[in-house]
C-alpha cells in the first residue's frame, strides 16, 4: 500500500492555512522518565480484515585510514561498533535510507552508490527508516529475507544500522496494511544476531558519543498510529498502552537528553509533499483513529516540534528537504524513501521546500558537528550505480541544546 494511492489524495492545509487556524504548539507536558522501559509484546499474529479505519566512527576504512576509536556493542559478536568519535573532518557522519527492502536491482544500485560515498566520507553510522522487508515483513527471525534484502545488499558498509519498523514490516494478510504490529518483533529479535542490524527494541534512542552526547537520535514506532486497518489488539490501538507508553517515553527522553543536537526517526513523515500527504490526512482520509495519522500528528506537533532538530521519514518514496516552519516550531522534516522505489515525478502538495526530488532514486548524509549540521541528498543512476551530490543545507543553531551542550 506504499505503492498505491487508496482514493486521491486531498490536500492538507498550507503553512498560511494552519497559521491561520491558530494552533500552538504544546511542549508543556508534565516530566517523564528519562528511559522507558523496553515494552512487552503480544507474540501473536492478529487476524487482518478489520474495517478500513475512518469507515562508529567505525568508518569504511580507504587506503592509507585507519579506524577512530569507537564503542563496543555488547551482546552480538563481532558487531560493527559504535562511534564515539568524529572522523578525520571533525564530524559525525551517518547515512540515511528508508522503503529500501526490495532485493531488486535498484536496492543493490543505490546501495552500491552510498558504499562509494560512506568510504569518501568516512561514515560511522547508518539509519534506515522502515520498509526494510517488502512486502510483508519477515516470516520469522532467521528469514532468509533479512540477508537478501538487507545484508547482501549493504555488504561493505560495515556500521551499525539503526533501524525502526514501516508499514511493510508489520503485515500479514494485507501486505502494506500496517495491521499487525507483532510481526515487528521479528525484526527486534533478528539484531540480536546481525552484526550490522541494530533495533533493540520497538523504540529506543541512541546518544553520541554516549559519555558526552553531541547528538542523539530518537527511533520511534509509527506503525499503530498509522496503520490502513484498525487495530484489532488492543495492545496497540491507538490509545492502548504500547502506544501510550512510546509517547511518554518519547516526551521524556528529549526533555532529559543532554545533546546539542536531536534527531527524531520513524516511519511515517509529519509533514511531506509528496502522494501520501502528511500525518492527519494520509492518503486522503481525515477521519477515524488509522489510516489519516491523525494520533502521529497530534504527537508530532506537542511532543517533538520545537524540540528535535530534525524529524527522518520514509514512506513517500521520494527525496524532500522541507523547511523549517511556524507550524514544525523550527524543527526539519527530512523524508528519504527512495532507496529502492521512486514515485509519480510531480508534488501533490505546497509544504515549504529547500529541495525535493520526485522521481529518481537516492540516500542522504547527515553530518553533524558542534558548529553545525548538515544534511546532503544524493541522487543515484541505478544503471551506472553513481551518485550524485544535488543539494546541501546547513543549520548552525540547535533548537534546544542543554546548558553545557558542545559549542
Amino acid at each position: 500500500m506504499c505503492e498505491d494511492e487508496l482514493i486521491p489524495p486531498q490536500a492538507d492545509m498550507t503553512e498560511q492555512e494552519w497559521l491561520r487556524t491558530g494552533s500552538a504548539t504544546a511542549t508543556g507536558a508534565p516530566s517523564m522518565p528519562t528511559t522507558g522501559r523496553t515494552p512487552s509484546f503480544v507474540n501473536r499474529r492478529t487476524l487482518l480484515g478489520g474495517a478500513m479505519a475512518g469507515a562508529a566512527l567505525a568508518v569504511l576504512p580507504s587506503p592509507g585510514q585507519s579506524s577512530a576509536s569507537a564503542a563496543p556493542r555488547p551482546g552480538v559478536p563481532g558487531a560493527f561498533p559504535f562511534p564515539e568519535h568524529p572522523n578525520g573532518k571533525g564530524e559525525f557522519a551517518i547515512l540515511i535510507t528508508g522503503d529500501a527492502g526490495t532485493g531488486d536491482e535498484a536496492q543493490y544500485a543505490v546501495a552500491a552508490a552510498a558504499r562509494d560515498v560512506c568510504r569518501a566520507e568516512r561514515v560511522g553510522l547508518a539509519v534506515g527508516l522502515g520498509d526494510n522487508i517488502y512486502e510483508n515483513g519477515p516470516e520469522s527471525a532467521d528469514d532468509s529475507e533479512f540477508q537478501d534484502k538487507f545484508e547482501k545488499p549493504n555488504s561493505g558498509i560495515d556500521v551499525p544500522w539503526l533501524m525502526v519498523l514501516g508499514n511493510h514490516d508489520c503485515s500479514g494478510l494485507i501486505p502494506g496494511s500496517g495491521g499487525d504490529p507483532s510481526r515487528g518483533d521479528r525484526e527486534v529479535a533478528y539484531a540480536a544476531t546481525s552484526r550490522r542490524w541494530y533495533m533493540p527494541s520497538r523504540y529506543y534512542s541512541v546518544p553520541l558519543p554516549a559519555a558526552d552526547p553531541l547528538v542523539e537520535f530518537f527511533a520511534i514506532d509509527t506503525i499503530p498510529w498509522s496503520s490502513y486497518v484498525a487495530q484489532l489488539d488492543p495492545h496497540y490501538r491507538w490509545d492502548g498502552p504500547y502506544m501510550r507508553e512510546q509517547r511518554s517515553w518519547l516526551d521524556g527522553a528529549l526533555r532529559a537528553s543532554r545533546a546539542r543536537w536531536k534527531v527524531v526517526f520513524g516511519h511515517h513523515p509529519f509533514l511531506n509533499n509528496g502522494k501520501h500527504g502528511s500525518a492527519g490526512s494520509y492518503d486522503g482520509f481525515e477521519i477515524g483513529n488509522y489510516t489519516s495519522g491523525v494520533h502521529l500528528k497530534d504527537m508530532y506537533e506537542n511532543v517533538v516540534a520545537g524540540r528535535a532538530d530534525l524529524i527522518l521519514s520514509g514512506h513517500d518514496h521520494t527525496l524532500q528537504i522541507l523547511e523549517p516552519t511556524a507550524r514544525t516550531g523550527g524543527t526539519r522534516q527530512v523524508v528519504c524513501g527512495a532507496s529502492a522505489k521512486t514515485e509519480d515525478g510531480k508534488a501533490h502538495f505546497t509544504n515549504p521546500a529547500a529541495w525535493q526530488n520526485f522521481s529518481d532514486h537516492g540516500f542522504m548524509l547527515l553530518k553533524v558537528s558542534g558548529a553545525r549540521l548538515t544534511i546532503e541528498a544524493y541522487t543515484v543512476d541505478v544503471a551506472t550505480r553513481k551518485a550524485t551530490l544535488a543539494h546541501r543545507a546547513r543549520q548552525t543553531r540547535p533548537l534546544s541544546a542543554p546548558v553545557g551542550a558542545h559549542a
